[in-house]
């Protein structure tokens, strides 16, 4: 029996859906700052961190490396982020945020807290709880 596919069935579909919703509401917020939702977990996860290794990074954000790589630049041309090799002669980057980095992840908390806000309006507190912890989880089950 071939099983029947429909859009609607396709899990892929559902969820790259309302990622592309929950983004747009949440670059909305983050435009007030001129940042973008993924300069903003970059800039959460190195003052969380300290100093940040791109290995360690690109693993934690699920990004490969040229993509962490791309979204990083901005940041560092506006020199929120700041990298310096981890010792003496080593090849190795350490990325730490910069006083102007800390001054802009302050500005972009508060457009955070509003797009949260509004997400958790939108869907309720207990369903964005949720959500959130179940897929928070997928990336962790080694379903890949």
């Amino acid at each position: 029996m071939k099983p029947q596919s429909s859009i609607t069935t396709c899990n892929c579909f559902a969820i790259r859906q309302a990622a592309r919703f929950v983004s747009q509401l949440y670059e909305r917020h983050y435009a007030r700052a001129g940042i973008t939702a993924a300069q903003f977990s970059l800039l959460v996860y190195i003052a969380e961190v300290g100093k940040a290794g791109m290995a360690e990074m690109a693993e934690a954000m699920v990004m490969d490396r040229t993509t962490l790589v791309r979204a990083l630049k901005p940041l560092e041309r506006d020199g929120y982020v700041l990298s310096e090799p981890e010792g003496r002669g080593s090849r190795k980057l350490l990325l730490a945020l910069s006083v102007n980095g800390q001054q802009k992840l302050s500005e972009a908390v508060e457009c955070w807290h509003a797009a949260q806000a509004e997400y958790v309006e939108f869907v309720g507190a207990e369903r964005a709880d949720q959500l959130r912890q179940m897929l928070l989880t997928i990336p962790t089950s080694k379903a890949a």
